[in-house]
């Protein structure tokens, strides 16, 4: 693939060529606990890249520096080309960067559609007076949010006979579809999906990787993931990282991972990894 991660599993430094994010030795403290430790990163433009390790190996605390809820207590972090360390989330979701939640943060009370307008906030021109004064350009970019909704709803393969339910009402796999689509609608270069297969069935599972493979060659948007179904991570990604104790222990593409005896040892345990060689 063009655009792919020069790297070794033992390299502490990648070389990406045209990455659209990179983080440079980034470190982020608890008190006295050291949650992400010296990680070194970047996401080629247009690949699909996946974050993977046992449960408390410091992934969605990277998610969070990378998309602003955290700010490292060391190291740095950029985006298509701009510093973004210590940047808000609204600011990082303004240049570009969206993300879902490992548990999903819909507006319950809101119907598919609602929660996918919220979604393009950070796009609308309208500002506060002319919302409160309704102006017929308000009126007129409100319906083309909601015409855009509806499109990005279908795109994500919700069915048009529940875009106006609402999302508590709606099943599993379809609320995942609407807090995707709830992302895709601020028109994103760099999607980060936190477990976005959990609590799916099989079937679904292999669906979203099928639309995450569309979305990349459809929009080109670039797709951080991180996923405990290795089936689902071994069959989309290009790149994968893995975070053991907050530290990057091996990266590269999926084959050269899984062979990777610390990989096996992180999540097997040592004398079952001895076992297996």
């Amino acid at each position: 693939m063009s655009g792919a991660v020069a790297v070794g599993a033992r390299d502490s430094e990648p070389v990406a060529h045209e990455a659209i994010l990179e983080a440079r030795g980034v470190t982020k403290q608890f008190g006295g606990l050291t949650a992400v430790k010296d990680v070194y990163f970047s996401i080629p433009r247009t690949a699909i890249v996946s974050i993977i390790g046992p449960n408390g190996a410091g992934k969605t605390t990277f998610f969070n520096l990378l998309t602003g809820l955290y700010k490292p207590t060391e190291g740095a972090i950029s985006f298509d080309g701009d510093e973004i360390t210590g940047s808000r989330p609204d600011q990082i979701t303004a240049r570009g960067v969206a993300r879902t939640f490992q548990n999903i943060r819909l507006f319950g009370t809101m119907s598919a559609v609602e929660n996918v307008m919220v979604g393009q906030h950070a796009r609308m021109r309208a500002g506060l007076f002319g919302s409160i004064l309704r102006t017929p350009r308000v009126r007129r970019e409100e319906r083309e949010v909601r015409e855009k909704a509806r499109e990005t709803l279908s795109y994500v393969g919700l069915k048009p006979q529940v875009h106006d339910q609402l999302a508590t009402n709606l099943a599993y796999g379809d609320q995942r579809r609407v807090e995707i689509a709830r992302a895709l609608a601020s028109d994103p270069k760099l999607l980060l999906l936190d477990e976005p297969t959990a609590g799916m069935n099989p079937q679904e599972s292999d669906e979203l990787t099928q639309f995450m493979r569309r979305l990349r060659d459809d929009r080109q948007v670039s797709i951080l993931l991180i996923e405990h179904d290795m089936k689902v991570v071994m069959g989309v990604s290009e790149q994968i990282t893995v975070l053991d104790h907050g530290e990057k222990i091996s990266e590269g593409q999926p084959q050269a991972v899984r062979a990777d005896p610390r990989v096996i040892e992180a999540y097997l345990g040592k004398q079952e990894s001895e076992r297996q060689h």
